[in-house]
């Protein structure tokens, strides 16, 4: 087999295996858990016969145009998943699904502004959306594998299987992205041609759709209460107790509170000495006073 029939192959095989994953999320009635990871496996299916009936009537200037802003559309959904696996795991904890939202939205928000400084920044050889679109999507990719690393060490503590449908997403993101990553890398070094690169992302691709394939069709467990996790319940009683009640998007205040109350616990005496002489010069102020009435 030739490269160009393995490329076609594996360019095909997208489009085959994301209607499998829709087909199954629907017959396990799991595309309402997991909304936006369903419309990326859609939007995939919807994206497909665009980019390839242009690359096929080699009409490189509207495929150029639509294959990045496709690329852009998937970045923007697969972050988004992101968001949703992070909401689906700590869903017991409601103070740190709290926290972890706004430092999402933190992200996103400088995600977006790095990719408008590459673009404005970008050479004149260079096209402003490719170089902004590439940015982020080495930022995301960055993301989607620490979120993979982030399960594999923390799972007991959260109470995530391996076997839930949730650790399998991440999983599918995670290890395409390293992929991607390492390959990127090898490419930048000179190791690896163009098309092999492209190769190895499409198989990658390919596998992280069977990945979540997988999970899709097979039973996942229920959470069960373990030891470990009894520590992060706690951490989540600890942080909703120092949230202020000024908003949950309002960090500022909550890690002054944070501190404020980190340093009155190291400072027990300290702070009750301080009380004692506030008092003592008050009664002393109201005595002064009083005396002053008299006369």
């Amino acid at each position: 087999m030739d490269t160009t029939t393995t490329y076609r192959v594996l360019w095909f095989a997208h489009p085959v295996l994301h209607a499998a994953v829709a087909s199954a999320m629907v017959w396990r009635k799991q595309h309402t858990k997991f909304p936006y990871f369903f419309i990326y496996i859609v939007s995939q299916l919807v994206l497909f016969p665009i980019v390839y009936g242009l690359y096929e009537s080699k009409d490189y200037f509207h495929y150029f145009f639509v294959f990045w802003i496709g690329q852009a559309i998937s970045l923007a959904l697969g972050f988004k998943v992101i968001h949703e696996i992070f909401l689906d795991v700590f869903r017991p904890y409601h103070a740190l699904k709290d926290l972890g939202s706004v430092l999402f939205k933190w992200a996103a928000l400088v995600m977006v502004l790095v990719g408008i400084v590459v673009a404005a920044a970008s050479s004149n050889n260079a096209d402003p959306i490719v170089e902004s679109v590439i940015t982020v999507q080495r930022c995301v990719r960055v993301i989607q594998v620490g979120l993979v690393l982030f399960l594999m060490v923390f799972s007991d503590y959260v109470g995530v299987s391996w076997r839930q449908r949730s650790f399998g997403i991440a999983l599918g993101f995670g290890g395409f992205a390293t992929v991607e990553l390492l390959v990127v890398t090898l490419r930048s070094s000179g190791y690896l041609s163009l098309v092999a690169t492209d190769l190895a992302n499409m198989a990658a691709y390919n596998l992280g759709i069977l990945i979540w394939l997988g999970y899709c069709v097979v039973n996942t467990p229920v959470r069960q209460m373990t030891g470990a996790q009894l520590k992060s319940q706690r951490w989540d009683h600890s942080l909703a107790d120092l949230q202020p009640s000024v908003g949950a998007d309002s960090l500022i205040p909550m890690f002054e509170n944070m501190v404020d109350r980190a340093f009155s616990r190291a400072k027990p005496n300290g702070g009750a000495a301080e009380n004692s002489e506030t008092r003592a010069e008050s009664a002393r102020g109201a005595a002064a006073s009083s005396g002053e009435r008299s006369s």
